[in-house]
């Protein structure tokens, strides 16, 4: 089986500034990777390009072995399929479950089946209970959490976490990691972002390390033009 993201001479720059050079990356379907990389190092740009949500400036992009062409038409499918977390996320006004409730409603999502899902997701990250609680009263780490509920509701085939272990307490840190060590065996694919250099070997991933916009060989490992990373 060949990998769901294929990135070959893929550039992306900010003006005269290029963020991204990656000659080449492979990602696979049902792993996860820890995308690892000190600030300004392309790590929250890479996540905006697999998330559909920003074109590259040059290079190709492949999802599940088609080209990815950057038209809003084509790309309504694709991001259906990919769900991106950022490190603050937003919570609207109003309670927990109407934030979960959100995103199924915008895809038609039956009331009966939205009531199922958003129980379920609640329970996976620990916060049984929580649906009438206001969301923006939440501490830190139950709103991270219940923003990786909300992504779960949607049952995504791709998961990408911007810093999802920055800011929040040990329990919450705890919960989030058991989450994300168990989506692989639900086929879900999981990127993530992290300023650790080396992840938690509970995640059971691999490790992206990102330099200066390029993805950087393993150490004592001889430069190749296409890393391929297969969990």
């Amino acid at each position: 089986m060949g990998p769901l993201y294929r990135l070959r001479m893929l550039t992306k720059r900010h003006g005269h500034k290029a963020a991204l050079s990656i000659a080449g990356l492979d990602i696979f379907e049902g792993c996860i990777y820890s995308l690892t990389g000190p600030n300004g190092s392309g790590k929250s740009t890479l996540l905006g390009i697999l998330a559909f949500l920003s074109p590259p400036t040059s290079g190709t992009l492949h999802y599940d072995g088609k080209p990815v062409e950057w038209k809003g038409r084509s790309l309504v499918p694709l991001r259906q399929e990919v769900t991106l977390v950022h490190q603050s996320p937003y919570l609207f006004e109003g309670s927990v479950y109407s934030n979960l409730a959100f995103g199924l409603k915008v895809r038609g999502i039956p009331e009966e089946t939205q009531r199922s899902r958003i129980g379920l997701s609640l329970e996976t990250v620990g916060l049984s209970g929580f649906e009438e609680r206001r969301a923006r009263a939440l501490s830190g780490g139950e709103a991270q959490r219940v923003a990786l509920a909300r992504a779960l509701a949607l049952a995504p085939r791709v998961l990408l976490l911007d810093e999802p272990l920055a800011n929040v307490d040990g329990r919450s840190a705890e919960v989030i990691r058991l989450v994300i060590s168990g989506l692989p065996g639900r086929g879900t694919t999981v990127v993530m972002t992290t300023h650790d250099p080396d992840p938690p070997s509970c995640l059971n991933g691999e490790v992206i390390r990102l330099e200066e916009g390029r993805v950087s060989a393993p150490p004592g490992a001889p430069e190749t033009p296409v890393i391929s990373m297969r969990g």
